[in-house]
């Protein structure tokens, strides 16, 4: 039971972790595109 549980939290660990990744990921994108409209407004 215990190593159902600390596999279950592991992969817990891992979705969260890779979740605030795609997140952060994705503010870095629209910033980029930001700056370029930004550019081409100019």
């Amino acid at each position: 039971m215990k190593k159902i549980t600390l596999l279950f939290t592991l992969m817990m660990m891992f979705a969260l972790a890779g979740c605030n990744t795609v997140q952060g990921f994705g503010k870095d994108v629209k910033k980029a595109g930001e700056a370029v409209e930004n550019a081409g407004k100019k």
